[in-house]
């Protein structure tokens, strides 16, 4: 069975008194930073707890050092975990209210702490939900202590040292999540420094979605990264995007499409360009 696994609306709101099911409210905005709290407190998906990215989802930022969205500390998150009544058997369902890319950084990182089984994201997230005439709920989740135990996984992490020493390798495939415009270096409404790692291919995470905003069929994901892959082996792929969360989503859709678990560059862009010394590329 693969790491990444879809739950309709439907599917979803029929399992709701299921009690192993533990629900996480991914929603954020980053011009918002208070935006997925406060859209928790107007209406959520019953029994859902909120988990922010800055906040849960994320390290402490070290200026000059780190990108925005450094990984968590993994006891911190195993703790966190807990709290949210999360056991190593739970079902877990993961949403918010865009691409589900903040869905997709929550689900890669309980696979990283070794979770990889039992994990879901709401597809279409609550755009479908409400599409299909579902309710909210204003009431807070039932507060229950969960085991979970987990450790990080660090083969599926690369620093920005170990893949400066891998660009041109030729069995290196490096996929940008970030859209074309960024990618090239023609606009950077973010991060200081425009333009993308040399050697990377623009794999834009919104690809991975139907006009719905559901995920592409499996066979439709493959046939998207396969073109990236060429003939290089899928084990050797790396994802990255501007702070290490939409890459989350490209290898959420990798492992939809029957691909192995990638790495992920964390740090990402916005750690890449922290040190000048790094190569940038600009154009296709």
């Amino acid at each position: 069975m693969p790491v990444a696994q879809l739950i309709t609306a439907q599917q979803l709101f029929e399992r709701l008194e299921t009690p192993a099911l533990v629900i996480l409210d991914c929603r954020f905005a980053l011009e918002d930073l208070d935006y997925g709290q406060r859209s928790y407190a107007g209406g959520h998906i019953a029994g859902a707890h909120f988990a922010d990215l800055e906040r849960d989802l994320s390290g402490p930022i070290v200026k000059g050092v780190t990108g925005r969205h450094p990984l968590p500390d993994a006891q911190r998150l195993v703790e966190k975990l807990r709290t949210w009544g999360i056991d190593n058997d739970s079902e877990v369902v993961l949403y918010d209210d865009g691409t589900g890319a903040f869905a997709a950084r929550a689900w890669w990182l309980l696979a990283w702490l070794g979770k990889r089984s039992g994990v879901f994201i709401l597809d279409g997230g609550l755009k479908a939900w409400h599409a299909a005439g579902l309710p909210l709920s204003l009431d807070s989740p039932p507060k229950r202590e969960g085991s979970f135990k987990g450790e990080p996984d660090m083969g599926l992490v690369i620093d920005a040292e170990q893949l400066a020493k891998r660009l041109g390798e030729p069995d290196l495939t490096l996929i940008d999540a970030r859209g074309l415009p960024r990618f090239r270096g023609e606009v950077e409404p973010i991060d200081p420094v425009a333009g993308h790692i040399p050697g990377a291919q623009c794999a834009a995470f919104t690809d991975n979605l139907g006009a719905d905003g559901r995920f592409l069929p499996a066979d439709q994901l493959k046939q998207r990264f396969a073109q990236q892959l060429g003939k290089r082996a899928p084990e050797q792929l790396v994802a990255y995007c501007g702070s290490g969360v939409t890459a989350c989503h490209n290898l959420f859709a990798l492992s939809l499409a029957g691909y192995p678990l990638g790495t992920l560059y964390a740090g990402s862009w916005s750690e890449w360009i922290t040190n000048p010394q790094r190569q940038v590329a600009t154009g296709d």
